[in-house]
């Protein structure tokens, strides 16, 4: 069990983390609070392969940078702060890799994967940390949906099954079909939520 009432900085984080009880479980702090990860559906997994396999095999290729699941991260001077995206993308590939704790860093590109149980604001905060600390572009994935929301600072783009997501200027010349991403694996999805049928580039968070 954890405190829920207590802020935590990312010291007594990390303490927590190397608990025994917390062995098999995934936490994020945010703003001081633990949040546990859910526990990827198969379908959660089976698209952060596709997208991570596309993504290793282009960075491989290219010489750009390097890339990875369920990496922490984190700032200097941010003791509240310990994000944990699905994927992680780092130009930086001269920078020495992490083996205890957090990338003191945030990547260039993050990729979340919307989990049954996140809300389409949670998944919209989530960008909008990630840009307001340094990353330059994040990817949402919503499997429900088939659709993806490429973000950068300057606004955003939202791909359906006949889009192709493209990396843009952190990652000149990466291509993917979103059907790639987010194959058709039940029968078709339900319409987006009303709320989110303005969404466009530069729309605000709802």
């Amino acid at each position: 069990m954890f405190n829920q009432l207590r802020l935590y900085t990312v010291d007594a984080f990390e303490t927590f983390l190397a608990q025994p009880e917390n062995a098999d479980r995934a936490f994020e702090l945010v703003h001081g609070e633990l949040v546990e990860k859910a526990m990827p559906t198969e379908e959660h997994g089976l698209i952060v392969a596709n997208l991570l396999a596309a993504l290793w095999i282009f960075v491989k290729q290219a010489g750009m940078g390097r890339v990875g699941a369920e990496i922490r991260n984190r700032l200097p001077g941010d003791d509240h702060n310990a994000r944990q995206p699905d994927i992680s993308y780092f130009a930086d590939s001269s920078r020495p890799i992490v083996e205890r704790g957090a990338v003191p860093r945030l990547p260039d590109l993050a990729v979340e994967v919307k989990s049954p149980d996140d809300t389409y604001r949670l998944m919209r905060e989530k960008a909008d940390f990630y840009l307001a600390n340094g990353s330059r572009l994040v990817w949402l994935v919503y499997p429900e949906k088939h659709l993806v929301e490429a973000h950068t600072p300057a606004g955003f783009d939202l791909l359906g099954e006949g889009d192709t997501l493209t990396g843009g200027a952190v990652l000149p010349g990466f291509a993917l079909a979103v059907q790639d991403i987010v194959p058709v694996y039940k029968h078709p999805h339900p319409p987006f939520p009303a709320e989110c049928a303005s969404w466009r580039r530069g729309a605000q968070s709802p």
